[in-house]
């Protein structure tokens, strides 16, 4: 079969022929990919930046496909592939076992892979294969964030850091999904203004001077806010929180916070909740609700499995709107 491999860490991704996964576990199942879709962690292990990196790796999170062998109840079914691992019986947080496809084991830019049957679940009705596979990793990731932790629920007033990024559109969905009126940031303009064609009410671009102010006198506040950039403008974030409202974290695209204002914190009696992926029933949990309010993964682009690296590049520039996904099997969308 054709992979795309990382296969040392002064190589460049390259695809090249390898062997069929063997289906080595009991209850494996080997599912042939229609669609692909990156996520920022398949960037960062391609460039070295992520912790215990293992050589040669198929990177790839999120995949669509078919199931072709294996004794399971999903043979010859559409399937999307649940991408976590080992999270354990403590719902509150993940096991020290936690893992992803991906890295250690071998994800899904590959025409074909292995993974336990518990693993997958039915691809939902209204979806393409292509947008199936933008939707796992990015939307327990959000779901978990917006809804699990962070209790959204009509009428709040919500807002959404960073949007362009896959978890932060699917945030933005959920959250109007359930009538919440939602808020975005983003350092691009065209991002805005596309973030308001799907549902937000209002935007500020963070890098004007005072867009934190003007978002404060627009709404009076924020109950709940999803955060995936940390860095200098998280004491922003924790002024135009609500008292008594939430910051949910599930990244920090722009590193640490230097001087984090505890004081406004303990004073405004602030929930700071950390966030990352999610649960099985999470994951079932997402499924259903995307199903329920039709959500629709936005794409940015389509990219062949031969111009695979392409779809990387593209995530290099930072200009996506949405999910990139690598087309497996060259099959309509």
């Amino acid at each position: 079969m054709k992979a795309l491999i990382l296969s040392a860490a002064d190589r460049p991704l390259e695809i090249r022929d390898v062997e069929i996964p063997a289906l080595s576990e009991p209850d494996a199942v080997l599912v042939r990919l229609e669609a692909a879709a990156l996520n920022r962690r398949d960037y960062y292990i391609s460039k070295g930046l992520y912790a215990k990196i293992q050589y040669p790796i198929i990177l790839g999170s999120d995949g669509c496909g078919i199931a072709v062998a294996g004794h399971s109840e999903w043979l010859n079914k559409e399937v999307v592939i649940n991408p976590s691992f080992d999270w354990g019986e403590n719902i509150a947080a993940q096991s020290t076992r936690f893992s992803i496809l991906g890295m250690p084991r071998n994800g899904t830019l590959a025409e074909y892979v292995a993974v336990p049957a518990d693993r997958l679940r039915a691809k939902p009705k209204h979806l393409s294969a292509v947008q199936a596979a933008a939707l796992p990793l990015a939307g327990v990731t959000a779901y978990r964030a917006v809804m699990t932790q962070g209790g959204c629920c009509a009428g709040q007033t919500v807002l959404i850091t960073g949007i362009g990024g896959g978890v932060a559109l699917f945030a933005l969905q959920f959250a109007n999904a359930v009538g919440a009126k939602v808020f975005c940031t983003s350092g691009s303009n065209e991002k805005l203004e596309k973030a308001e064609t799907i549902g937000a009410i209002g935007t500020a671009n963070y890098r004007n001077e005072n867009w934190d102010k003007q978002l404060l006198e627009q709404t009076g506040g924020f109950d709940l806010i999803i955060d995936g950039a940390g860095g200098e403008q998280m004491n922003s974030l924790l002024s135009l929180c609500k008292p008594g409202g939430s910051v949910v974290s599930y990244g920090a695209t722009l590193g640490a916070v230097k001087n984090l204002n505890l004081h406004r914190i303990f004073w405004k009696q602030i929930r700071l909740q950390g966030s990352t992926m999610g649960t099985d029933a999470d994951f079932d949990a997402m499924l259903a609700f995307a199903e329920r309010h039709d959500i629709m993964p936005t794409v940015d682009n389509v990219y062949s499995f031969d111009n695979a690296t392409d779809a990387f590049a593209r995530m290099e520039q930072g200009q996506q709107f949405g999910k990139i996904v690598v087309n497996i099997s060259n099959g309509k969308f």
